[in-house]
């Protein structure tokens, strides 16, 4: 049967025809699908046998098929958003999240498991074998395994709201980004703007219809996508426009049809039953029982001792800011303005006049040269051997230092406001698996960006900021593609727990001020003259500038993340709103606007994998930063050593995947276990 004549959401494998897949396919496909693989699910029911090769495997088989088309939905839903696309997605969604619980509830699949754990087979099992089956009994009692009856029905029933809730909390946020545009056509509208918003910005204006638009004479539109609104907030002269800008991003999909304000107290409050169906007492400690830290205690310990720090130090440097403002008392529109103002003072240089020697091919040269440099993996293009979603997708092969290919990945580098969402995200399109046939499944990955798209003969240039956000996606996918677990369900970043996810991800980003990694990959786009050394140390100088106030940042989201999980009572004596400025009295140095309605645009916790457990990218840091302590312990500049450290890296942090605890693989790479010292160093917080 050739690929053609079947839909191509059933294909169950191998890389997705994004060629092929259209909107109308995913009702039927789906349907199709979840019916199949139920009757799958009642014969091995109904057929247990306790030992991997009768349960494990034929589950993960069953699993596998159902995430390889769901997954390339979900993938579509988040790259290549359309109403076509959401109205087949929410119509089948209930039926999915239906067939998940179903799988999540199983009784004699549970029974099985136990079975397993209690065998004589179980000691003949590997450790990644063991982890995964503990971990699958965990899942099944969070899944509610245990339930009977009307609390069954109330979960199940609570389980498809949520699902629903989520995925109209993230529309709203898409289209309420989509809907804000300000059109600027007056000399001092743009004033202090540089060339390349200008030029973005009438990019943006023809995409509406203004077809005469240029970046001399304008129309410009400037939009809540970040590549527009962040140079608009740091170089815009303009105060009045500034206003207006911030405050239509901190009030996005806050008000109207897209208004998540009623979306977010509902999600809250049935998370809150979910936890007590199961028998906790808080979501928070639902969240936390799949995670390295123990309790909420624990974290907002860490948290605490984070703040102590940082918190004074932030309002130092807000004070020594309007000391340095024209404009005195600052309002927060100013802050990302005279903070750039500031830096330009201090250092001698701004972001803008770095961007012509970050083009994202180059970018890439160097980001590649690190990783042959420090984990002996050589990447190459593969353009036009995979299908893509949209023309701008590039897809790379990455071999080993034998040249034997071991994985690849998609790249999705630019901002694409109307049918994107935003932020920047790692996910897996195929883990890597040892086939019955002995053969081995080589990973693929998705990176996806929203970084500054090409404009005009330009390739995209771009910002410091975005170099460290492409290296910290890298670093999620390299987990996911130097793993060397055979079995799914702990290959990659299956497995392993959400605040440690995070360690490679945020490792990866040290490395955009590593000497020799900088300079391997800041050429100018056009005469490829290499940065300028001078460059080099503001960039060091200037690493740390403000690090107090965008760590308190940091700070604020999680605790706000935990408190509204643990302690919030829907219905109580505060509101969410009361909640946030009572954690932002410690946690913000300008305290939130009355209209300041940032949680309905939080998708991190309310349409994302981080509920109650935003910390875990404080949590992951410190773990990150003391993994680069490593590196720098030998000394950058000694090329063995580095190669040496990288290889236990790699056979560690990136090869083990979910296989063993997070802190037994930290402390098989680094010989103990993590300090929080590096990162407060890293962050100019505490003398080195």
């Amino acid at each position: 049967m050739t690929t053609s004549s079947v839909n191509p959401l059933l294909l169950g494998q191998g890389l997705p025809p994004f060629d092929l897949i259209r909107a109308e396919q995913v009702e039927e496909s789906i349907g199709q699908l979840l019916q199949e693989l139920e009757a799958k699910l009642s014969y091995l029911e109904a057929n247990i046998i306790p030992t991997w090769e009768g349960l494990v495997e034929p589950l993960t088989a069953i699993e596998e098929r159902f995430s390889w088309s769901w997954g390339i939905v979900g993938h579509l839903m988040g790259v290549q958003n359309s109403p076509e696309l959401r109205q087949a997605y929410e119509n089948i969604q209930p039926e999915v999240i239906k067939f998940s619980s179903r799988i999540g509830q199983s009784k004699p699949i549970y029974q099985g498991f136990k079975s397993l754990e209690n065998s004589k087979d179980w000691a003949n099992l590997l450790p990644a074998q063991k982890r995964i089956v503990e971990s699958s009994l965990k899942d099944a009692q969070l899944a509610g395994v245990g339930l009977e009856g009307e609390s069954l029905e109330r979960f199940n029933q609570n389980r498809l709201l949520l699902a629903e809730l989520s995925t109209k909390f993230s529309n709203n946020v898409i289209d309420a980004t989509k809907a804000f545009k300000l059109e600027l056509s007056q000399p001092e509208d743009i004033a202090g703007l540089p060339e390349s918003l200008l030029s973005l910005a009438a990019q943006s204006a023809r995409a509406q219809g203004y077809e005469n638009a240029t970046a001399e004479q304008g129309p410009w539109l400037i939009t809540l996508d970040f590549p527009s609104y962040g140079p608009f907030m740091k170089y815009s002269s303009n105060r009045t426009l500034r206003e207006k800008v911030y405050k239509a991003l901190i009030s996005k999909a806050s008000c109207g049809e897209l208004d998540n304000n009623g979306i977010i107290e509902e999600i809250l409050k049935i998370r809150q039953q979910q936890a007590q169906i199961l028998g906790f007492f808080t979501y928070a400690e639902v969240s936390l029982s799949r995670k390295m830290a123990d309790d909420v205690e624990e974290v907002e310990k860490l948290l605490e001792d984070l703040r102590v720090v940082c918190y004074p130090a932030a309002i130092a440097q807000l004070q020594e800011l309007e000391n340095f403002a024209s404009e005195g008392d600052l309002k927060h529109w100013d802050i990302a303005y005279w903070a750039e103002r500031q830096r330009e003072a201090k250092f001698d240089f701004n972001s803008e006049q770095l961007r012509p020697y970050f083009p994202l091919p180059q970018v890439l040269e160097g980001l590649f040269a690190l990783a042959k440099r420090i984990f002996g993996v050589t990447i190459e293009a593969a353009d036009g051997q995979a299908p893509i979603w949209h023309p701008d997708v590039r897809y790379f092969q990455v071999k080993d230092d034998t040249g034997k290919p071991i994985a690849y990945f998609y790249l999705d580098p630019y901002s694409r406001p109307a049918q994107k969402r935003g932020g920047a995200w790692m996910n897996d399109c195929i883990g890597r698996a040892k086939l019955t046939n002995g053969e081995i499944r080589l990973p693929v990955a998705y990176l996806i960006c929203n970084q500054t798209p090409p404009i005009d003969d330009q390739p995209s240039l771009m910002t410091f900021d975005e170099v460290n956000t492409l290296f910290h996606e890298f670093g999620h996918g390299l987990q996911h593609m130097l793993t060397e677990v055979d079995y799914p369900g702990a290959s990659g970043i299956n497995n392993i727990e959400w605040d440690a996810v995070e360690l490679p991800s945020q490792f990866m980003e040290n490395w955009c001020y590593d000497k020799q990694t900088l300079f391997g990959m800041a050429k100018h786009y056009q005469t490829a003259e290499v940065l300028p050394e001078h460059y080099y140390q503001k960039l060091l100088d200037a690493r740390n500038y403000m690090s107090a106030t965008g760590m308190l940042r940091q700070l604020h989201f999680s605790l706000l993340d935990l408190e509204l999980h643990h302690r919030y009572q829907s219905g109580g004596p505060e509101t969410i709103q009361q909640v946030r400025d009572r954690i932002a009295k410690n946690t913000m140095i300008l305290q939130p606007l009355e209209e300041d309605a940032f949680l309905c645009s939080f998708g991190h916790i309310f349409a994302g994998g981080y509920a109650a457990g935003y910390y875990s990218y404080k949590w992951a840091e410190v773990l990150s930063a003391d993994a680069f302590a490593a590196f720098e312990e030998v000394g950058l500049e000694n090329e063995a050593a580095i190669r040496a450290v990288g290889k236990r890296f790699k056979e560690t942090v990136l090869s083990l995947g979910g296989s063993l605890p997070p802190m037994e693989v930290f402390k098989a790479f680094r010989g103990r276990e993590p300090q929080t010292e590096p990162l407060l160093r890293h962050s100019g917080l505490v003398r080195s």
